[in-house]
């Protein structure tokens, strides 16, 4: 079977994290517990979740000229991620994050972009040959969002799988809702985007015919302990998890999904068993403090896939 070619047009960030008993509310300090610093940002978790789980991954991303950007290029290409398009911004540092997880596994997130919100044009066009050789392309909302529509544009021209995960949820264009295959937003996100505050099922299906009317051929919602709602054309899955776990840190989940989702479909699985799969795969890290220390490798969800 060919390997097919997945790109990670995203974000390189390096994460703050602090334990809390609870998070703070504004205004007030709390002390809190264990500290640790740990490789992250969104796309960076969602090409190492692709890699770690057998997909074969080209990163696109910007760093800055530091001790953050450098670690990230060796920890990227240890993890055997292709790395040829990381640029380097001189001027601006590389990105950070701070995040505070409670007892509960609820994290709030602040993030300093730094350079990957001068990830520009012209960098895509150092790429576009690797874009349009691609099978799929992955995006999030941690660079700038020209930027991402201007490489769906280049991906849909050249009849590549456009895939976007809406994190952070901001206003999507048009244009943008019909060059994308596959949209893969959390519950906040999809309400943000339908107007449908999703709280369950129902609310998620509803939500989703909404996201639906914008063009978009597959939208899968992301629900968290209940599992995801998958809806393409006319047909309507339900998909639970399909084990229970204790969550520890819910921070990386949701790229923990999209790239395992990604890897799946790339070995023309169906969807529905992809999304089976990217389920298994965000519940187990849910169970490890840390966004890309906390994803799985493949031999931990043998047997999911017919090739697992």
């Amino acid at each position: 079977m060919k390997i097919k070619k997945i790109i990670v047009l995203g974000s390189c960030n390096t994460d703050m994290v602090i334990q809390t008993d609870r998070l703070p509310v504004p205004g007030e300090t709390i002390l809190g517990g264990d500290f640790m610093m740990t490789p992250g940002g969104k796309g960076a978790n969602q090409a190492v979740a692709i890699s770690r789980l057998g997909g074969s991954v080209t990163f696109i991303t910007k760093t800055g000229n530091d001790v953050f950007g450098r670690q990230s290029i060796e920890l990227y290409q240890d993890e055997g991620i292709e790395t040829d398009h990381v640029f380097c911004d001189l001027g601006h540092p590389s990105g950070v994050a701070l995040i505070t997880v409670d007892k509960d596994a609820e994290n709030c997130i602040v993030v300093a972009s730094g350079a990957n919100k001068t990830l520009s044009k012209e960098d895509i066009e150092k790429c576009r040959a690797e874009i349009e050789r691609a099978d799929i392309l992955l995006m999030q909302f941690e660079v700038p969002l020209d930027i991402v529509e201007y490489a769906a544009e280049i991906a849909y021209e050249a009849g590549v799988k456009v895939i976007i995960n809406p994190a952070p949820a901001v206003s999507i264009s048009d244009s943008l809702f019909k060059k994308t295959s596959i949209i893969i937003p959390n519950m906040t996100e999809a309400e943000i985007i339908s107007g449908v505050k999703v709280t369950d099922w129902d609310s998620a299906k509803k939500a989703a015919d909404r996201i639906m009317e914008k063009g978009v051929e597959t939208v899968i919602i992301t629900l968290g302990s209940l599992g995801a709602l998958l809806k393409t054309g006319d047909t309507c899955h339900e998909i639970p998890v399909d084990r229970k776990v204790k969550a520890v840190d819910t921070t990386a989940a949701g790229d923990t999904f999209c790239g395992a989702f990604c890897v799946a479909i790339s070995e023309n699985t169906s969807l529905v068993d992809a999304v089976r799969f990217a389920n298994r795969a965000a519940g187990i890290s849910v169970t490890k403090m840390g966004a890309q220390i906390s994803i799985p490798y493949r031999r931990q969800l043998e047997g999911l896939l017919s090739n697992a």
